[in-house]
């Protein structure tokens, strides 16, 4: 089944969807993307668009930090995700890539008096870490502070360096990199935040600690809270930490809650999943599926019933 884009104000096929290679963002990393979720749920014949609202409003402060005037308001893009999502009429798990870029064909390292625009596009899209238990390996390569590329939006150039970082543990063998910050702490995955069990309690980096602040972070850390009765402490952690953990996992849009058996060959608890990541693992799958009605309010659906 063919997909579709929202590009240049219209719906169009994606594989029309294309710009010029002089397009400033190409050249200098000046766009800022988001990436959300649909998750299909056979029984209901649905998609659930999980937190968009979220998603964009973290898009839309993207814009602001990059010096872009976006064309569209929050409540607009969640409007146009929905008409995307129903004219690809998948019935499987898909992602939206939203992008709002420099679109002027220009050269030149500024941020001023540079057209902007946004596009989307949505695909199917299984698991992002396709595996039961992640193999990790702690990155030679950091995560950028604050006064380099500030970590709080997803700017498109910050993750050049978190690309080398995930390609050097492939290639080495294991399924995702962790990356630590300046001052020697460990921040995040390449694409997703990190959850440390000890002692019955979730621990994960601040987001001061130059990371993400992930919104599936922010449901784990709820989720766990209502419904397990587990508390988040939010604190620096020593690479350390992660060898000798209880439990260990990762967050994200796309990675989902994905646990980590293993760091750097070390086994992470009995290197089973941990009774609480299987736990928050059940919890958070049935409500990006909107199978829990206390969390109905995070999820869109996409067809009209």
């Amino acid at each position: 089944m063919p997909s579709y884009a929202f590009f240049k104000n219209q719906l169009i096929p994606l594989a029309d969807a294309n710009v010029n290679i002089m397009t400033h963002a190409l050249h200098y990393g000046t766009a800022v993307f988001e990436g959300i979720r649909g998750n299909w749920n056979s029984k209901h014949k649905q998609i659930y668009l999980f937190r968009q609202k979220e998603h964009y409003q973290r898009l839309s402060n993207g814009c602001k930090v990059m010096r872009m005037k976006m064309p569209y308001s929050v409540d607009e893009l969640c409007r146009i995700t929905v008409e995307l999502a129903q004219k690809c009429a998948f019935e499987q798990d898909i992602y939206v890539r939203p992008l709002a870029y420099k679109c002027s064909e220009a050269l030149g390292v500024r941020v001023h008096d540079i057209a902007d625009d946004c596009t989307m596009f949505i695909i199917p899209w299984g698991r992002y870490i396709d595996v039961d238990k992640a193999r990790c390996s702690v990155s030679a390569w950091q995560c950028p502070t604050d006064n380099s590329i500030p970590p709080q939006v997803k700017i498109m150039g910050h993750y050049a360096g978190n690309a080398l970082a995930k390609s050097d543990a492939v290639e080495k063998g294991f399924d995702e990199a962790i990356m630590l910050n300046h001052d020697g702490y460990v921040a995040q995955g390449s694409g997703e935040n990190i959850f440390l069990v000890i002692n019955g309690k979730l621990v994960t980096p601040p987001t001061w600690n130059n990371i993400l602040p992930g919104i599936t972070r922010d449901c784990v850390i709820t989720l766990a809270r209502n419904e397990l009765g587990i508390e988040t402490i939010e604190r620096p952690v020593d690479r350390l930490e992660l060898f000798i953990a209880d439990e260990l996992f990762l967050t994200g849009t796309a990675a989902h809650v994905t646990p980590v058996a293993e760091v750097d060959h070390r086994q992470v608890g009995d290197g089973e999943i941990g009774k609480i990541t299987k736990q928050l693992q059940k919890i958070y799958a049935d409500v990006i599926c909107g199978e829990n009605s206390k969390y109905l309010n995070w999820c869109t659906p996409v067809y009209k019933k």
